[in-house]
């Protein structure tokens, strides 16, 4: 079965989030299937925040249908989301700085070896693991000792998705991964979601304002705009210069010219003299 015809994973229809009189979003519908990565972009305060924290969990849906693997859901809480597969990576990427990489890979879900009361930490269970998790995404870190706060902006958000990845994750949601990032960062980064997508089978969403990192790796876009959908395209029905055009404005770009250039006078194209 081609991935455009299985079932998503998540399926929202026609969801609306509203903040007393101030609605954040208004009818939007998406869909994320399994190895493919779905780009949400927008400008500040279009809506992407709002979006993600109900895919993720942190905020329940007002208005619509959020249905995860067609099961109509109601989530209360991101554990509620975790457990069906849904993990949401932050730019804060929730590490300790001062932490190993092999304590920040199991942060809050540490291994433990033998019964109570002697119970303690499986240091070397852990340590391994975080080792094959991490080369089977291709990244060789020399010592995994060292704290994590010393790795590139780019290794932090690989091992971030790498965890995520370990834990069950079956949908990523990506926020802003590649927004503080150089090019050569951005693209390690950008390597991995297509590979979490293509060689893992994983449904990412990648959340960003940047088209051009969004077209190198996406198969299907949706741009917001002041909480509702300006654009819902699969690649193959979409270039680059569409997705830009959508980012700056889309349709109210024509508008505003139009506007601009209401009232300006004909132009006169001067006769051509008899030769």
């Amino acid at each position: 079965m081609s991935k455009s015809n299985s079932t998503p994973i998540v399926k929202l229809a026609n969801v609306g989030k509203s903040y007393g009189n101030f609605s954040a979003l208004k009818d939007v519908s998406i869909a994320v299937r399994q190895g493919e990565v779905t780009c949400i972009l927008g400008d500040n305060g279009a809506g992407k925040s709002t979006l993600i924290s109900i895919i993720a969990g942190l905020h329940p849906h007002d208005d619509g249908v959020y249905a995860v693997d067609g099961n109509p859901v109601h989530f209360t809480s991101p554990r509620q989301a975790l457990d069906l597969g849904i993990s949401a990576v932050y730019q804060t990427l929730a590490m300790v700085p001062l932490m190993s990489i092999w304590r920040n890979f199991f942060l809050g879900s540490e291994m433990t070896t033998g019964t109570w009361p002697f119970r303690r930490l499986d240091v070397a269970g852990m340590w391994e693991k975080t080792d094959v998790e991490l080369r089977q995404m291709g990244i060789n870190v020399s010592d995994l000792e060292q704290p994590v706060g010393t790795l590139s902006g780019g290794q932090r958000q690989v091992v971030a998705i790498a965890r995520a990845i370990h834990f069950g994750a079956r949908v990523l949601i990506l926020d802003e991964p590649t927004a503080a990032l150089g090019v050569t960062q951005s693209g390690i980064v950008l390597r991995y979601i297509a590979q979490a997508a293509r060689e893992q089978g994983i449904g990412v969403i990648f959340i960003t304002h940047n088209p051009h990192h969004a077209y190198m790796v996406g198969d299907h876009f949706m741009v917001l705009a002041r909480g509702e959908v300006e654009l819902d395209a699969p690649r193959s029905e979409l270039s680059l210069d569409d997705l830009m055009f959508h980012m700056a404005g889309g349709a109210g770009l024509n508008a505003l010219q139009h506007e601009l250039h209401r009232n300006d006078p004909p132009t006169v194209r001067p006769e051509r003299a008899d030769s």
